[in-house]
């Protein structure tokens, strides 16, 4: 029988990822309450940093360019996955698939190059403090770096797109490459390989790119007193973080390949789910909570609404 014999005509997928979970309801609400503070963080993020004037310095535009992709990279998937766990909807048209495809693997990339970007700004400022990226700077590398990423994310679509479908049923929690390539009548090794090495150089290159970054910063380091050691330090700490919640589980998936541990379904998809809720979540804390200019500012809004429920409370009594 021929491909197009075979082939089906698909308006919309069926979600079947979480067909096999024991407690939909529990992870639904779990994935849910992290979405949200997930989401909020990161508005409060943009927010402090839009609103006042003297955080408009690279390094705050940088992190509210990693707020903003935060958002599109957890906003890509989570609520789809919390509407098959909650309330049951698991089907999604072919369209809002291919477009979640889009935006999730341009949210992967861009979480990667924002990455490289920051450690870029922390070496020179570090390295070469004179040198500094401006705020003119920043704008224009920003923009080459996400159209580098919507080029490197385009080529998904017009893959998929021509292809014959056998299957409307997604094997997957949300519509990803692997998952729609795999609903398709044709052998999927070869375009699974071409994805592969195009996200082979891309997390190779970032990663060697902020580790070579960090080495430099710490030959630096070494010559410097005390307390730009410390200052230093601080800094080289938050980005960390950032680094190794983004890559981690890339990492392990890659470390468990290579030692021959098979992971099951539910397995890839609880580290892909990871993937994308922890960085989300980790990075909007890790600067409001380590930055502090924004930790400053966190304090006073604080102390003002506690100055005025202190007010609200005397005037009623």
């Amino acid at each position: 029988m021929s491909l197009q014999n075979a082939s089906i005509n698909v308006t919309h997928f069926i979600i079947g990822g979480f067909d096999t979970l024991n407690r939909p309801i529990a992870v639904g609400v779990f994935i849910l309450i992290i979405y949200l503070l997930a989401v909020l963080a990161n508005m409060a993020n943009i927010m402090f940093i839009v609103s006042d004037k003297s955080l408009h310095k690279p390094m705050y535009l940088l992190i509210c360019n990693l707020a903003v992709v935060d958002i599109m990279y957890t906003s890509s998937c989570n609520p789809t996955m919390i509407g098959v766990l909650l309330a049951g909807v698991n089907t999604i048209s072919y369209v809002e698939c291919l477009i979640q495809m889009c935006v999730f693997h341009l949210g992967t990339v861009m979480e990667s190059f924002v990455l490289a970007f920051m450690a870029l700004d922390r070496f020179i400022a570090i390295i070469y403090p004179f040198h500094y990226l401006t705020n003119t700077h920043v704008p224009v590398l920003t923009f080459i770096l996400w159209f580098v990423a919507w080029c490197s994310t385009c080529y998904m679509p017009a893959i998929v797109i021509p292809l014959p479908h056998c299957s409307s049923r997604l094997r997957y929690t949300f519509c990803d490459f692997p998952a729609v390539l795999r609903t398709t009548c044709v052998n999927p090794d070869k375009y699974f390989n071409e994805g592969a090495i195009i996200a082979f150089f891309i997390f190779f290159f970032t990663f060697v790119f902020i580790c070579l970054s960090y080495c430099g910063i710490l030959l630096f380091v070494k010559l410097s007193s005390n307390n730009e050691k410390k200052k230093m330090g601080s800094t080289l700490v938050s980005h960390l973080i950032c680094v190794i919640v983004h890559y981690g589980p890339a990492f392990v998936q890659i470390i468990f390949t290579r030692l021959g541990v098979v992971l099951t379904l539910e397995e890839r998809q609880g580290l892909l789910i990871g993937a994308v809720l922890g960085p989300c979540l980790v990075n909007p804390f890790v600067y409001c909570f380590r930055t502090k200019e924004i930790k400053q500012k966190l304090f006073k809004i604080f102390k003002n609404l506690s100055s005025l429920s202190l007010l609200t409370e005397t005037k009623c009594s």
